[in-house]
């Protein structure tokens, strides 16, 4: 699985609020306040966090205060996968998309180190007491357990698309990557776009057109 992300589409960060909520509210995500604690699945980001190696001395404005939706990039090489001892981490061979066994993760963070997106988060506190609304059909995480973006694997097991796809109004597109005839190789082949930190070999599945 691919996502392709329009940011042409996005000029500020209210344009992102419905994508995070809807993140949060599906998987459990808790709210909170300290920094240093906030656990997140998909957020913002402004261009030179996202793209270091592509962020010029000077951008146009547009460029510079235009947010960009980061996430999981659910790469073809996840280095995540390889550094963690337990297997809590793991690459589907279905179709791609890199799970965490919740269970199986025993919080040595080796995941996090070797991840170079910063995309995945620590419960440095039981997560349980700051959910607004628990959504049963999902796990809630514990104390000492690491989480991520799963692409809505939950989701797409029933032939729904992720929860943020289906509220972003088009500027997200989600499909099969290998499929030729697929929406986002069509977007691929007709827009120009970028992924992050493409010089590592990770081969991220998210794609930005910009």
């Amino acid at each position: 699985w691919a996502l392709v992300i329009d940011t042409r589409q996005f000029e500020s960060e209210e344009d992102l609020e419905p994508l995070v909520e809807v993140c949060n509210e599906v998987h459990n995500i808790p709210h909170l306040s300290e920094n240093r604690h906030e656990i997140k699945w998909i957020w913002g980001e402004h261009f030179h966090n996202a793209f270091p190696g592509k962020a010029a001395r000077f951008l146009s404005e547009e460029v510079e205060h235009k947010p960009f939706l980061v996430l999981c990039n659910h790469c073809e090489n996840p280095p995540c996968v390889r550094a963690c001892p337990t297997q809590a981490t793991f690459k589907r061979e279905s179709d791609g998309i890199v799970l965490m066994d919740f269970h199986r993760c025993i919080g040595c963070r080796f995941c996090m180190a070797a991840c170079p997106f910063g995309a995945r988060s620590f419960n440095f506190r039981d997560p349980r007491p700051f959910i607004k609304e628990i959504n049963d059909e999902f796990p809630t995480r514990m104390k000492g357990v690491v989480e991520k973006c799963n692409f809505c694997a939950e989701r797409l097991a029933v032939g729904q698309l992720p929860a943020c796809v289906e509220v972003s109004q088009g500027k997200l597109t989600f499909g099969d990557l290998y499929d030729p005839e697929s929406d986002v190789r069509e977007l691929i082949k007709t827009n120009f776009t970028i992924r992050r930190k493409q010089t590592l070999g990770t081969e991220p599945s998210v794609y930005y057109i910009v």
